[in-house]
């Protein structure tokens, strides 16, 4: 009986096979070691070679173009010659950057980063909170004015958009759907009259938070996954920090704290105006938004069993909580 070779949408590459790429690729030693780390939107992997560490991210099939990876690295790239606190890629012999893998659903690109000294936690002082805002306003002093060749975030795709994907992924007319309806048009007329000529703009991360930066001995931040990166309003990614914070942090206080550090920290390299200040309460919202519905439409790549009418609750409830820590009237 013949068997019957199976298309697939999402594999799992061998670490073993990907050691011995790398090692081969790289010039790494015969002591080069690979280990799976996470298979989430995208698949990571710990690579050792000796006492060097690094790593292996594999991009899932479809999920970004070759340009887009190359904006990606082109961004990292500016930023490390820059002297910022970033995770940069690394060329194999050749001085190739992306690598092609022909994985069972079609081809995957791959990329050799640099390990962010230190260690991720989400618990960390308010000293620390101040640093992690300076070394974001270091950042953001590289990417401002900064073009990419990939998506500009703005209200058609951050929420518009996105609410119609979440609404068609639950299939239901919830409770939480009604209310991301609501929130969308609400944010579309503070998007509409906002002043641009006082809003700085250029490459943004869009995904800061403790689970992307790493922080060395409570004295260096370093970040990393610029996988979202695109052009917007450089005040998104403060924003989307102070959010993450909020969510992480039941004591008020605590988080009031840390997010007066974080600012000023920011604030000791590069000034926000006061019109950024203001969109700072209604940014994270967006973007939240924003991240509901790429859950949504990743669903068959990343499988995860709490992506249920649930967890849509759950992340309704932070937003509700934080418009109502910020005392946004929606009305």
């Amino acid at each position: 009986m013949m068997t019957e070779k199976f298309p697939a949408i999402n594999s799992t590459l061998s670490p073993i096979a990907l050691a011995e790429m790398i090692q081969r690729k790289y010039g790494f030693t015969s002591k080069t070691e690979c280990q799976i780390f996470r298979l989430a939107m995208n698949h990571l992997y710990l690579v050792h070679d000796g006492e060097n560490k690094y790593v292996f991210r594999v991009y899932t099939h479809n999920w970004r173009t070759k340009l887009e990876i190359k904006e990606e690295l082109r961004l990292l790239t500016l930023l490390k010659e820059a002297g910022r606190p970033v995770a940069f890629p690394i060329a194999d012999k050749s001085g190739t950057f992306i690598q092609e893998i022909e994985a069972p659903e079609g081809i995957r690109f791959g990329v050799l980063f640099s390990f962010a000294k230190g260690v991720k936690t989400a618990k960390f002082s308010d000293q620390t909170s101040f640093l992690i805002g300076k070394a974001l306003a270091k950042v953001h002093q590289s990417t401002e004015d900064l073009q990419l060749r990939r998506i500009s975030y703005n209200a058609q795709n951050l929420f518009k958009d996105s609410v119609l994907k979440t609404k068609e992924f639950y299939s239901t007319n919830s409770n939480e759907t009604q209310f991301l309806e609501t929130l969308s048009a609400f944010l579309t007329l503070k998007m509409e009259a906002l002043n641009k000529q006082k809003m700085r703009y250029g490459a943004v991360h869009l995904d800061v938070w403790f689970d992307n930066l790493h922080i060395d001995d409570e004295k260096e931040i370093t970040f990393f996954d610029f996988d979202f990166c695109g052009n917007g309003y450089l005040c998104f990614d403060i924003s989307y920090f102070l959010f993450q914070l909020f969510s992480t942090h039941l004591n008020e206080e605590e988080y009031q704290a840390k997010a007066d550090g974080f600012i000023k920290g920011y604030e000791t390299v590069a000034e926000m105006s006061n019109d950024e200040k203001e969109f700072l309460p209604y940014a994270c919202l967006a973007i939240m938004t924003y991240y509901i519905s790429v859950q949504c439409d990743r669903f068959e790549y990343w499988t995860n069993i709490f992506l249920n009418e649930d967890h849509l609750k759950r992340m309704v409830g932070n937003l509700k909580r934080w418009i109502a820590y910020n005392k946004i009237e929606m009305e």
